[in-house]
């Protein structure tokens, strides 16, 4: 696919923080680690790698805000557009040398999610999309699964960790839908998980308490694969509330009636 001139500067900022973070991730028990919060880690892996992609992102387009994990939000020149970035999601996955974690990079326009990009180094999978112009994996063209039965259906989430407030919902979410599902998963890397529900991999995914830098680029990828997004609470907002549920279409209804019961 050729993508849009932004489209590719995502693509290459992302290939550059996932080397920086790749070389790091070889001498993962060499690291020098800080404490955030409970079970909330930075390590100079990740900044470093925030540090590359605010280089690549606001030096070719120094006008947009900027809002990450890391480095907070930027007010830019042009009100209307902003670059949204995790420079590591899966940061615990990667401190305990689990290859599982990601780059992840969307852009803002009005409001909308125009163009997202979720690039796990480990694995060289670069998942992207841009509104209109379908979502892909590296080469090839991705979309959502077309199963259509919730017993044969796969989905994944986040459990809550630390004694954070929102395990209860969790707890029940969980005895409501796996009784009627072939099984969830929880592998710590929510824009993967949105990016495996865009490739068919996971019927559907669900998650509280996230930011807006976790969902923002899978958002469009999700939407692009032929996948539905929402928040959790149909009146919400996904990016400021951090509550997210997609599927593929034959899925979402019963999926989120589950969910949302």
């Amino acid at each position: 696919m050729v993508g849009s001139a932004n489209l590719n500067i995502m693509i290459k900022a992302a290939r550059k923080a996932g080397r920086s973070l790749v070389k790091d991730f070889r001498e993962v028990e060499n690291l020098q680690v800080s404490m955030k919060g409970a079970g909330d880690f930075v390590s100079k892996a990740d900044i470093a790698a925030e540090a590359i992609l605010k280089e690549e992102l606001l030096g070719a387009r120094p006008t947009y805000g900027w809002l990450a994990e890391e480095g907070g939000a930027i007010d830019g020149e042009d009100p209307t557009r902003r670059w949204i970035v995790d420079p590591l999601d899966g940061t615990t996955n990667f401190l305990h040398g689990l290859p599982h974690w990601a780059v992840s990079i969307a852009l803002e326009h009005k409001g909308k999610i125009v163009a997202g990009v979720i690039y796990d180094a480990a694995k060289d999978e670069m998942f992207f999309a841009e509104k209109g112009e379908g979502a892909w994996m590296n080469d090839t063209r991705i979309r959502v699964s077309g199963r259509h039965r919730m017993i044969e259906s796969i989905f994944s989430t986040g459990l809550p960790f630390g004694g954070r407030s929102d395990l209860p919902a969790t707890l029940q979410d969980l005895a409501r839908l796996m009784p009627a599902c072939a099984g969830v998963r929880r592998w710590g890397a929510a824009a993967l998980d949105m990016a495996y529900v865009a490739a068919g991999r996971y019927e559907g995914f669900w998650e509280r308490r996230l930011n807006a830098w976790d969902v923002a680029a899978g958002i469009i990828i999700v939407k692009e694969a032929g996948g539905f997004v929402q928040p959790l609470n149909p009146e919400g907002n996904v990016l400021a509330d951090g509550e997210v549920i997609c599927a593929n279409e034959p899925i979402f209804d019963t999926f989120a009636k589950v969910i949302r019961a």
